[in-house]
């Protein structure tokens, strides 16, 4: 990685402003945080920086507040949490910029912590606004991102905030680098790319970029749909992007230029309606019915699927195979991710909720590694520069 990292920088009696994701996960029922790992993610960061003697300030979003204050996203439970997990006490602000805020970090010391509250309680986080990235870099006297599942937005926090202080990477974020950046610039082969979801348009770049690296494309999800459909298979009344249908096929034409295997479903689980009440059954890919959808990969796509898994040195996932949040079309995404899990290869989860997949199943420590980014893994392996990764000083700097 040619980006300088926390550990090649000066950060005794510093004040270092840390951008973490904390965009974590609540339980509908009990209110309480129901997946913590992104907290955990940045501990490592956090404890080198407490270790040193910096004064710690994290800056993260929580959800989609729209620029206002919302009660239910405010940063408090999340601090609470944090404090549990390193045995320490971490402070809360009101606001992450103003005067009480400066007042309250210039009063900290070393070795402490304090979460500011959501960033997105201001619409000029999202909008990339310079003055408001200023006054965030007013706290601090160095900025550290760790933040992966971020760095593919032009954020104030992300990114513009770069513009007024030195700018390194975290060890979270050195981690994604290395590890993503290892499957694009050296893979051990075969390689194999499981891709699902709903969505073609949301994984074009990558496919492409990734294209004369893989040896098989396996593809699921909604999107398999789409190319099932540029392939003249009649699919029903399965979700199609129309627009994509040609995107589609000439990502099919490029596989096979390249000679890469490219397996879409030989069956599906399909069903009239997408609810846990529908009544589904199993039918072979030519032979769905006019007024139902594709809702999951069926048992003879998990095992061909399976197989270029269990022959494979390198697979990276990213995507569920079907609606994963109903339990009767989850089927094909579980059985995947155990295949995954009990493997010999490398095996990278590109995040969001292939991620939560895992986490659910309790497989983590089962895979090579979890990126903690959906979008953001899916835009670096893309190969567009990201502008979070893109805004940190590069080695020759030091």
């Amino acid at each position: 990685m040619n980006k300088l990292t926390v550990k090649e920088i000066d950060i005794k009696h510093k004040k270092v402003l840390v951008r973490v994701d904390f965009n974590v996960n609540f339980d509908e029922i009990t209110g309480g945080i129901s997946d913590d790992n992104r907290i955990r993610a940045a501990v490592p960061t956090i404890n080198y920086l407490i270790g040193h003697g910096a004064k710690v300030i994290l800056i993260s979003h929580l959800g989609r507040p729209k620029g206002k204050v919302v009660e239910s996203m405010r940063m408090a439970p999340v601090a609470r949490r944090l404090a549990e997990i390193l045995k320490k006490p971490v402070a809360t602000a009101t606001d992450c910029i103003g005067p009480e805020v400066e007042k309250q970090v210039a009063g900290m010391k070393d070795g402490e912590i304090i979460l500011l509250e959501n960033v997105r309680f201001h619409n000029e986080e999202e909008a990339g606004d310079k003055a408001f990235a200023q006054k965030l870099a007013k706290l601090g006297d160095v900025f550290v991102n760790d933040a992966f599942g971020t760095c593919h937005r032009a954020h104030a926090s992300v990114s513009v905030i770069a513009e007024f202080l030195p700018a390194v990477a975290g060890f979270l974020v050195e981690k994604e680098i290395e590890t993503l950046g290892g499957i694009l610039e050296k893979p051990s082969h075969p390689f194999t790319a499981l891709l699902g979801g709903a969505k073609v348009s949301d994984k074009v770049g990558m496919l492409h970029n990734i294209m004369a690296k893989v040896d098989c494309l396996l593809i699921g999800g909604g999107m398999a749909a789409t190319f099932l459909k540029a392939k003249s298979v009649n699919i029903g009344a399965s979700l199609v992007e129309t627009e994509r249908l040609e995107t589609a096929a000439k990502l099919m034409e490029k596989a096979a230029k390249n000679k890469v295997r490219l397996l879409l479903p030989v069956d599906a689980v399909v069903a009239e309606e997408i609810s846990a009440t529908a009544k589904a059954e199993t039918v072979s890919i030519d032979k769905i019915p006019a007024n139902k959808k594709i809702l999951d990969i069926g048992p003879g796509t998990i095992a061909a699927f399976g197989q270029e898994i269990q022959r494979s040195k390198t697979v990276f996932w990213n995507g569920p195979m079907g609606v994963n949040e109903i339990a009767q079309f989850a089927e094909g995404t579980r059985a995947l991710a155990k295949l995954l899990a009990a493997c010999k290869a490398n095996s990278i989860i590109g995040g969001g909720s292939t991620a939560e997949v895992i986490g659910d199943l309790g497989l983590s420590n089962k895979v090579t590694f979890v990126s903690t980014g959906g979008g953001a893994s899916l835009e670096f392996l893309g190969g567009e520069p990201m502008p979070g990764i893109k805004a940190l000083l590069d080695k020759s700097a030091k």
